[in-house]
């Protein structure tokens, strides 16, 4: 795969919603104000209509006067007026509920599904005389996805970043950032071959803070956020603070990429303009700035997806590289993913560990792919190796961290002076740790491998993996040549190899442990597909 012309991609995306039940809102003049500022620096946009917009002449008449620069499109979250029209019966508290069973697709039958898809498309065709191309939703189950592809050959889709029972939902595992090919059994997993994938490739929104958003603490509504939103101006970060906005821009559009840079700015109008206004103008002028400067394209969520058909035929690796800390906390955070798996690698002021691996495989079916979500917790999940936000304790940070060997045979944690990143080979990411003492730990992301080395001292080094018993892990076995795995009834392995002793125990807390001592050079962890 060859690396794009413009290494760094940036939607604006403004979906619209015509009623917000919870509180009096004007939902016109965010889309007014949204619209008159972009269009004031000349920048393409994407406006995703709810149905009950999309039915409001004062949504669709002033997008009408927008310049040829703005695409229109659709925001497929269930209200009552397209259900009733759909045949459906409304379970919903209000005309639009937020509550996963009643306004995702999940909610329903694959047949009702297919049949909202039908009406809110031929409703928005009626009304601008063609198919919209683009179709987004916080999520969406892989029945629709690919009944949209299919029938209505849509260019690109969105959905919600990660994040662990906000609002009610779980999106949990998947591909971090970018955009993805989704498995025709699994809308939130990205398939492994063109064979299984559905055609339409899927942009993650918001645009997580790649060091803090992972591990954000849960509250009574699930998981804190940490996004370029612009109505998040807390201590924690968001994209309402311009320390933080000129930061996350920093890490996303790097010069260097293993694919491309990419992130989604925006705002739905159902928060309104005084809470949006300061965080998006400042957001939008340091955009046409940096676009001027020929640091980043913008350019519509349709646009991207053509442009990702074109270039990737499957799902390509990406990267985000957090080398500074907004908070000079002396944290670095390194994100690469594949169509094969995910790895997260942590630099907490010198504690060294990688915090997350997650596999893709793209026969794990969805829990909602025939069925319905019957409540508000929706769940969608990949399948993972280690997760050190899910299954740590207060004694026990799960991980797997590199370690080296004293005298006696017992392992002690490295100390991280620096990290550097290398993205310049295709689909590739190294990561050069310096160590204290004089050593060099390099870790060699590959589509298929992770490949750990160790050099420049003496003595043995390995990996260490932690973790307590906490519910809803996985059964973990180690066997003589790879870690197996069985998660919701589906086994998946990682495998080992290297020469080296392998061993599982409890350390003297009694957590679990897999020990991975090397004997040479190098360690792999091997992702095969669909191994």
């Amino acid at each position: 795969m060859n690396k794009p012309v413009y290494p760094n991609h940036v939607n604006i995306i403004n979906f619209i919603r015509g009623v917000e039940p919870r509180e009096p809102m004007d939902l016109i003049e965010p889309v007014r104000e949204q619209l008159a500022l972009v269009q004031k620096h000349g920048l393409r946009a994407t406006w995703l209509l709810q149905y009950d917009a999309l039915i409001n002449p004062a949504f669709t008449d002033l997008l009408r006067e927008a310049d040829a620069g703005q695409e229109i499109g659709v925001w497929f979250e269930v209200v009552q007026p397209l259900a009733e029209k759909a045949g459906i019966a409304w379970r919903g508290r209000f005309p639009w509920d937020w509550h996963a069973h009643i306004a995702f697709s999940v909610g329903y039958t694959p047949e009702e599904r297919e049949r909202l898809a039908d009406v809110l498309m031929e409703d928005f065709r009626a009304k601008f005389g063609h198919y919209p191309q683009s179709v987004g939703s916080w999520f969406m189950d892989a029945h629709l996805l690919g009944y949209l592809s299919d029938k209505y050959q849509i260019a690109a889709s969105c959905n919600c970043k990660d994040q662990w029972g906000t609002d009610g939902y779980t999106l949990w595992g998947g591909y971090y950032n970018q955009a993805y090919y989704p498995s025709r059994l699994n809308g939130f997993m990205p398939a492994q071959t063109a064979e299984a994938q559905i055609p339409v490739p899927v942009f993650r929104m918001l645009g997580s803070d790649p060091v803090y958003q992972y591990d954000a603490k849960l509250g009574g509504n699930g998981q804190a956020v940490i996004t370029l939103e612009p109505v998040y101006s807390g201590k924690e970060g968001g994209g309402g603070i311009p320390d933080w906005v000129r930061w996350f821009y920093d890490v996303n559009f790097r010069p260097e990429q293993v694919s491309f840079g990419y992130t989604q700015v925006g705002q739905e109008n159902s928060f309104g303009w005084a809470a949006m206004k300061d965080g998006l103008i400042d957001q939008v002028e340091l955009l046409a700035e940096r676009q001027a400067n020929g640091e980043l394209k913008v350019e519509t969520l349709a646009e991207s997806g053509r442009w990702f058909r074109r270039q990737y035929p499957v799902t390509p690796a990406s990267s985000i590289c957090a080398m500074k800390d907004w908070r000079n906390e002396g944290r670095q955070s390194v994100w690469y993913y594949n169509r094969h798996y995910r790895i997260n690698l942590l630099n907490n002021d010198g504690e060294l560990s990688i915090r997350d691996i997650q596999r893709f495989d793209e026969r794990y079916v969805e829990r909602y792919l025939n069925a319905v979500c019957p409540d508000k917790n929706s769940h969608y999940d990949t399948l993972p190796v280690v997760d050190g936000a899910r299954w740590s304790d207060e004694r026990t940070p799960a991980g797997i961290r590199p370690v080296l060997y004293d005298a006696e045979g017992g392992a002690v944690p490295v100390k991280a002076l620096s990290l550097e990143t290398d993205e310049s080979a295709p689909e590739e990411l190294t990561v050069t740790v310096r160590l204290e003492g004089g050593r060099t730990l390099r870790i060699r992301c590959t589509e298929q491998a992770i490949v750990f080395s160790a050099d420049g001292g003496p003595g043995s080094w390995g990996l260490l993996m932690e973790w307590p018993d906490t519910d809803g892990l996985p059964e973990i076995r180690l066997e003589p040549e790879a870690i197996d795995y069985a998660f919701h009834g589906h086994p998946y392995k990682v495998r080992l190899s290297g020469a080296g002793q392998f061993g599982r125990s409890r350390n003297d807390i009694g957590a679990n442990r897999i020990e991975l001592r090397a004997a040479d050079s190098e360690l792999e962890l091997g992702f095969e597909a669909n191994g």
